[in-house]
Parts: structure tokens; sequence; C-alpha cells
């Protein structure tokens, strides 16, 4: 099958700590490395409770540092909350310190409530509507500069030359479109918003202009992957990720609860529905129930690479739903 990576939003659960977390992200991402997964991504959220990797950069760095060979990266950095500048000087630093390792997903949205945005202090001048020239600005300053180029007055150090790739997130027909039009990769969020995936996918391979790093179009597509050894096991480690969508749509989001076997049945009809379609993406089971599932998607789909993220309450359990899907990928 094609390349797996993983996506770690490093989970804080109920009853743990952040640290705990971040230590837990370290041993998933030697495990995903000895698995054979491609990368390692980490994505930036702000005020989430349940969510320990915030200094997206810093977390980077802290799994870097622990494995060899298994990429790492952001997925994503959203750029609105930042300016280019800070983050080609962040991302060059990463690819000096762990040379020929380092991914950068950016994002436009902020990633965060409006409150915690504002916070960010987004009036320095970053927007959503300024996405599209602050990853070319992006681009410019992690390139590697040419003789018959004028000299650029701000110089990104470390940064300029490290040509760190650039991969552009999304949910929507916007993404695909900004990724095509730059020659960038794409990696849509089919994992929460599958909605207009195959449109999306459809958009950025039929606009697509080749670059030099992408002579051809790359889809990365988020899935939820929770495996375990039986059905029922798996279908009841699922509940603590229907937990944590119910309570953001709820407003009341918190750290990644324990599974529950009575949560579904407490469900009124319109969540039900809502899990239904933002979970269209996920391949809940046994390795034998998920394999012709998961094969049918790619095949349907085309993707170039899966993102798995697996929000599983126990470490060990969530390793092990790792594992079995590293082995559906080989399989």
């Amino acid at each position: 099958m094609i390349p797996f990576s993983v996506l770690d939003l490093a989970p804080i659960v109920q009853g743990g700590s952040a640290a705990a977390a971040l230590a837990n992200a370290l041993d998933l991402g030697r495990h995903a490395e000895r698995w054979g997964y491609r990368r390692i991504w980490f994505a930036e959220h702000h005020g989430m409770p349940g969510v320990a990797s915030a200094a997206t950069a810093i977390v980077i760095a802290h799994v870097a540092a622990g494995t060899s060979h298994i990429r790492v990266g952001a997925g994503g950095i959203m750029l609105p909350n930042h300016a280019p500048l800070i983050i080609a000087e962040q991302f060059g630093t990463l690819a000096c310190l762990f040379p020929g390792r380092i991914d950068l997903g950016v994002g436009r949205a902020p990633g965060t409530d409006p409150i915690t945005a504002r916070a960010l202090r987004r009036t320095l001048g970053g927007s959503v509507e300024s996405f599209p020239d602050d990853v070319v600005e992006l681009m410019r300053y992690l390139e590697t500069p040419t003789l018959d180029q004028p000299r650029d007055p701000v110089l990104a150090v470390p940064g300029a030359g490290t040509e760190v790739p650039i991969w552009i997130l999304g949910s929507s027909l916007y993404g695909a479109e900004l990724a095509a039009a730059l020659g960038l990769p794409f990696a849509f969020a089919s994992h929460f918003a599958p909605a207009q995936l195959m449109q999306a996918i459809e958009l950025y391979r039929r606009l697509f202009r080749p670059s030099a790093r992408w002579p051809r179009p790359h889809v990365m597509l988020g899935v939820n992957i929770v495996a375990a050894d039986r059905d029922d096991e798996a279908r009841l480690l699922l509940t603590s990720l229907l937990q944590v969508f119910v309570q953001l749509r709820r407003g009341r989001p918190g750290p990644l609860p324990p599974p529950d076997a009575d949560f579904e049945r407490q469900l009124a009809p319109h969540e039900r529905t809502a899990l239904s379609e933002t979970l269209a993406c996920a391949f809940v089971g046994s390795p034998a129930t998920i394999r012709p599932a998961l094969e049918a998607f790619v095949a349907r789909t085309g993707a170039d690479e899966l993102m798995v993220t697996s929000h599983v309450f126990d470490h060990t359990a969530r390793l092990r739903s790792f594992e079995l899907a590293a082995q559906l990928r080989d399989s």
C-alpha cells in the first residue's frame, strides 16, 4: 500500500498532564520510526485543554532529537498567527539541527477561538486574507538564493538555503487551489472535515502547476484509524474520540476522556448525524475489518500518502493501534 505517516496532537488525557503527553509523543515517534512510518507531524492548537502541541516547533525538536531518521514536521503551523520570518527562522533552525528530516505544513486557520487568537498578537499584521502572500514570503525566506536574483533585504538566518519542504494544509477547495497554483504538496484534513474531499483532490490535480521540487501533484489524506485485535475493543476505544468531537460542538473542549461504552446511546439524533459526517474517513476495528475499507478508500481517492491519527485514551492501546495500522500498510 502507499506510505503511511502519523499525525499526533500530543493528547492530554483526563487525569494526565502535558508533560506526560509530550513524553508519549516522543515514545510514539520512536515506535512509528521502527514501524516504518514516513513522517510524524504535530499540529498548532491554542487554548485546548486536550492538546499539548501548541509550541509546535519545540515539540518537533523534542521528537526529532529522540529519533534518528523519521521525518518530523508541522501539520500544521497556523500561519496567520505568525510573521513568516519567525517561522522561517524556527524551521530553518530545525533543518540545521536535523538535516533532511523537517517538514513544514501551513494552514490559514488560527487554530483556536477568536479571543485566544487576539491574545496571539495577530494585530501585528497576520490575517487569513494575507495567507497566500505569507506562504510566498515564507517560501522565499527558505529557498536558496541564486545569482540572477536580487538580494532580499530581509534574510532568515538560519533559514535561507535550507529548502524546508512546505505543504499546504486544507479542508476546503481554497487550500487545494492554492497548493496547485504554487506547485506544492497538499494535505487534506479528511480526518475531521471530509465533505469536500473528492472535489478538492480533483481540483488540485487538475490545476497543479509543476515546480522544481514537485513535478507532479502529491496528495496526503488524513484518516482516523482505531485498530485493535477485536472489533468490539476498537469500537470501545473510538468512544474517546466521539466524546471529543461532541464536546467541541457543545463548546466544552477538554482533555481526552476514557472510553465510555454507553456514550453513543446518550447522543441526540443530530449529534449522531454530525459524528457520522465528521468521521466519514474513519476506519475502526480489527485489521481484517479495516483492510478492505481502507484499500477501497485509497483506490477511490488515488491518495499518494495517508496521514494516520488515532485518538485513544490508553497510551499502550494507542501504540497498538498504530502498530496494527502499519501492518495493514505492509500486507
